[in-house]
């Protein structure tokens, strides 16, 4: 077996596409032979011919190291051996796969017959009947052999010998786990005489004439014709290659992607085929689909399943992509290789722009100053070409796929521009995408990964003034040319912060077509646990030597496909309507953000809660509203008629679609707003009992430290002031805006802020009161705040907290929080709040949020990441009722909101724990009050925290009424 070598597969005919045939096959999937070698010189040379009783038995498609043959592996650039082109490490398993098998006489009825592969990794060897069939190189695409004169009528025997590494490795760097073996599905093919051997249909659409242009290109075995027919379209029995204008065809789009279904036929052979009519082009810098410019709503999408890896499922990939449209995702970049070929098939069903990326990435040779690197070798020419040949002609057939990406991050290289090249020959329908080469030379659109805010603000004001007048060819090209983000907002952990921002940006310049948030799902290894629990593990946890550790764990959703907040967040800033309520509730403005619908399937209702209790709802007539337009609509007087509130009083409005659709029944909200108007609480009169030694009315006082101690009943201690946070994964990396820092972490800790001391400066009754003064500051330096907090008694269950806080001026950074900590005894069983919610929120990742009063279970207070960090925060919060096992606190505010944080592990047990399942139970509740906070940004990959969100240290003030709620408890 070769296995170091330039050269691409061999063996294999010509890439054709996918094709729906009435032509018989039969799966090969199921119950295989198998046995694993340590290396490929210790692997057995009879592997062939050799009794296989004694192997183990594997399941294809599937990985072999999830099956109990050797344990996963995960790095992101980082090769896991020596970089070493073609060559892989001696050390490197060999799998060895036997089947014997009858072939289905509906196959055998055929003269030609295939044998096609969809997903081998990293390299495979095939034979058939002891005869060498060909080698594979491209894992995530598909292989197909003539077996015509080898397969047999009665037993047969299929050998495939899998390397784990090969010279392909060296192409298939792409941030994901190394799961060798036969992943996808394996299938005999009978191939009629006269049959449909391979098929290109363009369906072009003129938008000025709102015609159709059909051009099909059909191979057929022994030179013969085919017939089309397209009934809707009173296409009947028309010859295959006449180019055919339709007039009054419905164009495909996303929005509404539109397919018709489409037969192709000889006399042996049914094709169907369902088309999209739609035309992609870039005029004078704009994205333009059917004539109309696009903004892509986009995710990276890996395939990822936490016990079976990148094997399919079809119920789990319909209902992922279903998701992404409730949320308002509308592109995909397949990232970093075709996906499953079925999945095409639902894109253009659900309606996705898709950037199909070939299977291909060089990057662990940045580590080597990209020294070596295939894409500028020519001696891997020939292996490129074949990676974009396979992928092009395998999905050229879908509506959906508007652009060729030419892989991920391999930079550049005379190769990459001869793949390009190929590309537009063979298909100049769609548009060329590689976000490698700054230059763009040989591309359609100027993508970018992770670029600034500020940088996207350049990119897209270049192209409204001159050209400088020493621009090179490259840089006037590249002023011609859309601009995406191919990779944005990294999703890992508490985050990603900047979304609405980056938003922002992509709606103001016309060049800017959106982007595509990195990545869609977590890819989190679940394993059983000693008691039978779930785990999910990442890089590190298997033992790897080379490793990045919890980098794999960065989706939009969780390694089962349950939303994090990051999603929730990401579809309220790019919900195709946009509605602002008027501040003084006269009218709401509607914004039609899709690119081709009306809002003719939507309704708009509002509703009017004052203290929680709905006063007034009802519906709006809303005009016609053409996309990429703004309506503005009337009020009812019920809106803003006078109306006292003790907590807030807030309009809501909210889009809504008014037919189902296939992701969500009828009533699914496509766009909502508000207006909140701030309560006036009620101001209880102190207590006419004054204080007595240790204690203000209902409240217990630890009179050697000030501390709360008791609070009618209900066991809790604090207020301390805290400016920490637990890091977050972004917290814990460094910005691409401030490289030459360290990161926030760091920083924190190099402050001491994760380990303050507070010392009791003064304790004394106070004006019928107690005055508590503390000093809290950072060991080893000057740092520290002041804090001044008074109580009063209120009531018997009740007192009155008002708080100043102030720093010095020995500050060296700036801070996660600025807030108070209690601690409350028991485990928290959930919370009632008056609030922003009902997901967590931060400065920062809010845009989902919507005030409201709102019931939280335990398991919603925090967000269970695969690596523990700071989560649950809800800002602006006006009342709270948190709920434990030793009673209820009952927290309000006499003035400004609050950002509130409950959770049942305390920080520093957050933050050294490396696993959630590590996570010590503590058998108490950690209450956050905090007044003011910082952004999470989003560090791991792009900027850190943006300066408007970051928090200097300041001086703050709150009252609060603290209040034990037994009836609550």
């Amino acid at each position: 077996m070769e296995i170091a070598t330039t050269r691409p597969g061999s063996g294999t005919i010509t890439p054709r596409a996918r094709l729906h045939s009435d032509a018989p096959q039969q799966t090969l999937d199921g119950t295989w032979r198998f046995r694993v070698s340590p290396s490929l010189r210790t692997a057995p040379d009879e592997w062939r011919t050799e009794d296989a009783a004694g192997w183990g038995a594997i399941e294809v498609p599937g990985h072999w190291n999830l099956q109990g043959y050797g344990s996963p592996a995960y790095s992101n650039v980082q090769m896991p051996f020596p970089v070493d082109p073609p060559h892989p490490p001696d050390a490197n398993r060999i799998g060895d796969y036997r089947l014997d098998f009858h072939a289905s006489p509906s196959v055998l009825a055929h003269g030609r017959r295939l044998l096609r592969f969809d997903g081998i990794e990293s390299a495979a060897e095939v034979w058939l009947n002891d005869t060498l069939l060909g080698t594979t190189r491209g894992s995530r695409l598909t292989h197909e052999f003539d077996v015509s004169g080898i397969l047999a009528d009665g037993v047969n025997r299929l050998a495939v010998r899998v390397a784990q590494f090969s010279d392909a490795t060296y192409l298939e760097n792409q941030d994901m786990w190394w799961l060798p073996g036969i992943f996808r599905s394996v299938t005999l093919l009978g191939r009629p005489d006269g049959g449909i051997d391979d098929l290109f249909v363009h369906a072009d659409y003129d938008a000025r004439a709102s015609e159709g242009i059909l051009d099909i290109t059909a191979v057929v075995d022994q030179g013969g014709t085919a017939r089309l027919t397209i009934a809707e379209l009173g296409i009947d029995d028309v010859a295959v290659g006449e180019r055919l204008r339709v007039a009054g065809v419905e164009p495909w789009t996303a929005e509404r992607p539109r397919l018709y279904e489409a037969t192709v036929r000889t006399g042996s052979e049914a094709v169907t085929v369902r088309i999209g009519f739609r035309r992609v082009e870039v005029q004078d810098a704009r994205l333009l689909v059917n004539g109309a410019p696009i903004m892509l709503r986009g995710v990276n999408r890996h395939e990822h399943r936490p016990r079976h890896g990148r094997v399919f499922d079809a119920e789990v990939a319909r209902d992922e992509l279903l998701l992404m449209k409730r949320h308002h995702i509308n592109a995909v970049r397949t990232s970093h290789y075709p996906p499953h070929p079925d999945v095409l098939d639902l894109f253009d069903e659900l309606g996705f722009w898709v950037i199909d990326e070939c299977d291909l990435e060089t990057h662990g040779f940045e580590h080597v100053g990209w020294r070596g690197n295939p894409s500028a070798d020519p001696a891997w020419r020939d292996a490129f070409l074949d990676r974009i040949r396979r992928t092009v002609h395998r999905d050229k057939n879908h509506a959906s796929v508007i652009m060729w990406s030419l892989g991920n991050e391999s930079h550049a290289g005379a190769n990459l521009e001869a793949m390009a090249r190929w590309a537009k020959l063979t298909d100049p329908s769609r548009l060329v995408h590689y976000e490698g080469d700054h230059e763009s030379r040989y591309v359609d659109v100027y993508s970018r990964m992770y670029a600034p805010h500020d940088e996207v603000r350049e990119i897209g004001e270049e192209t409204l003034r001159p050209a400088p007048h020493d621009a090179t060819p490259a840089e006037m090209h590249r002023r011609t040319l859309p601009f995406l983000q191919c990779e944005f907002g990294h999703a890992m952990g508490t985050g990603p912060g900047g979304l609405q921002e980056y938003w922002d940006l992509f709606e103001a310049y016309p060049r800017h077509a959106g982007g595509f948030v990195w990545e869609w799902v977590e890819q989190g290894i679940e394993v059983d646990g000693p008691e039978g629990e779930a785990r999910i593990l990442y890089g590190g946890d298997f033992g790897e030597d080379v490793h990045d550790g919890n980098f794999v764990i960065d989706g939009l959703v969780d390694a089962h496909r349950t939303p994090r907040p990051g999603l929730l967040h990401y579809a309220a800033v790019i919900a195709p309507v946009v509605v602002d309520v008027d501040a003084d509730r006269s009218a709401v403005r509607v914004a039609n953000r899709y690119d081709f619908l009306d809002l003719g399937h939507v309704a708009v209702r509002w509703t009017r809660v004052i203290d929680g209790e709905v006063t007034a709802s009802g519906t709006l007539d809303l005009p016609p509203c053409p996309p990429r337009t703004t309506v503005a609509v009337d009020l009812p007087a019920e809106c803003r008629t006078d109306a006292a509130s003790r907590v807030a009083d807030v309009l809501t409005v909210e889009a809504v679609t008014t037919v189902a659709a296939p992701w969500a029944d009828a009533g699914h909200v496509v766009g909502s707003g508000q207006h909140v108007t701030q309560g006036h609480p009620a101001l209880l009169a102190a207590s006419a009992a004054g204080p007595r030694e240790d204690r203000v009315g209902a409240a217990r006082f630890d009179s050697a430290t000030g501390g709360l101690q008791e609070l009618a009943g209900l066991a809790i201690t604090g207020p301390t002031v805290g400016v920490w946070r637990a890091p977050t994964d972004n917290d814990r990396d460094l910005g691409n805006d401030e490289l030459d820092l360290p990161s926030y972490a760091d920083r924190w800790r190099a402050a001491g802020i994760d380990r303050m001391v507070t010392r009791l400066a003064d304790m004394s009754a106070d004006d019928g009161g107690l005055l508590v003064r503390t000093r809290t500051g950072t060991p080893i330096l000057a740092s520290s705040i002041d804090a001044r907090l008074r109580w009063t008694a209120i009531a018997d269950d009740a007192v009155r907290l008002d708080v100043e806080l102030e720093p010095n001026d020995a500050w060296t950074t700036e801070w996660a929080r600025l807030g108070l900590d209690f601690v409350l005894e028991g485990e928290p069983l959930g919370a009632d709040i008056a609030g922003y919610g009902p997901m967590p929120s931060y400065p920062d990742l809010r845009s989902a949020a919507r005030f409201g009063w709102w019931h939280l279970d335990a398991d919603d207070l925090t967000v269970d990441n695969v690596r523990p960090q700071e989560s649950g925060s809800r800002m602006g919060v006006r009342d709270a009722r948190i709920l434990t096992r030793g009673g209820a606190l009952h927290v309000s505010s006499l003035d400004s909101s609050f950002a509130l944080t409950v959770s049942r592990h305390s920080r520093p047990a957050l933050a050294a724990a490396a696993h959630n399942w590590e996570l010590p139970a503590e058998g108490r509740t950690f209450v956050s009050i905090d007044l003011a906070q910082s952004g999470v940004g989003t560090a791991t990959c792009g900027p850190g925290v943006l300066p408007r969100y970051r928090l200097p240290a300041r001086s703050a003030a709150i009252s609060l009424v603290l209040r034990h709620d037994p009836a609550s408890a």
